[in-house]
């Protein structure tokens, strides 16, 4: 019987979150696996003193990954059924589950114990070496200009200001955040993560545009240079977007990228 505790230092699931990647089909979207992920709730699988897997589940109760070590998959359905199920103790009830269709034994678990789904995301991907034509110029964000690209995403996204003061100061400090500027107005905000242990080769692109500056190409412009930016450090551009926002689609379309992977929400 394998007992699950609570890892509060997640630095020890990183053998096992590098196993866990290296069965994905395809890169995992950036913001998921770098963003959320690290403040979710990781529960370790233990037999007697070796950890053998280990989930993560969020503060609305939705199931994140979920991955068990080789020798120990004949015990994935059990487990699983025991996590989803409500059947142990330091688990709340699950209200669903994220899973990518980059993430095949997660992905199918899931189909097995969840009854509705909807596609959340659309993930996308960038091929070719071709440098694009970025017609404007973008400028790395500095370290007091944080609040004012904070302000942005929350006005023009409905970011959290706790989750994303965090998120962008990392950005920053990593040279990861950009801003086009007009007449000292903030317009556009562009993020290009990379990754530093795993999914290496990749650099994941994100970017935002003003609501009054919308519907002018200025989204697909912002790609462009990240895409730009990205080649240029011989990494291959990733972004991803939500399933209903269409003219997220189409700018990420115009810029070159196609879809072969969704993010699927999973729901009790």
């Amino acid at each position: 019987m394998l007992e699950v505790k609570i890892i509060e230092n997640i630095e020890l699931l990183s053998p096992l979150k590098r196993q866990y990647l290296t069965q994905t089909t395809a890169p995992l979207d950036g913001m998921w696996l770098c963003g959320f992920l690290p403040m979710a709730k990781h529960f370790g699988f233990y037999d007697d003193e070796i950890l053998c897997g280990y989930c993560c589940i969020n503060d609305d109760g939705f199931l994140l990954q979920f991955y068990m070590q080789p020798e120990y998959k004949p015990f994935s359905l059990g487990m699983f059924s025991q996590v989803t199920q409500r059947k142990i103790d330091i688990i709340d009830k699950l209200q669903g589950a994220f899973v990518s269709t980059a993430e095949p034994e997660y992905l199918s678990l899931c189909f097995d114990y969840f009854s509705k789904f909807t596609v959340n995301a659309v993930m996308y991907h960038k091929d070719n070496d071709l440098a694009q034509d970025a017609k404007l110029s973008m400028v790395p964000a500095k370290a007091e200009q944080l609040m004012t690209f904070v302000e942005f995403a929350k006005s023009n996204i409905g970011a959290l200001e706790q989750w994303v003061t965090g998120y962008y100061d990392n950005l920053i400090s990593r040279t990861e955040l950009f801003g086009y500027w007009q007449d000292d107005y903030l317009i556009a905000v562009g993020e290009c993560r990379v990754f530093d242990e795993v999914q290496l080769g990749y650099a994941d692109c994100g970017m935002i545009v003003a609501d009054s500056e919308r519907g002018k190409g200025i989204a697909t412009q912002v790609l462009n240079f990240l895409i730009n930016h990205a080649q240029q450090k011989d990494l291959k551009p990733l972004c991803s977007t939500e399933k209903t926002n269409i003219a997220a689609q189409k700018a990420i379309t115009n810029a070159g990228f196609y879809s072969c992977n969704r993010i699927i929400q999973f729901q009790v």
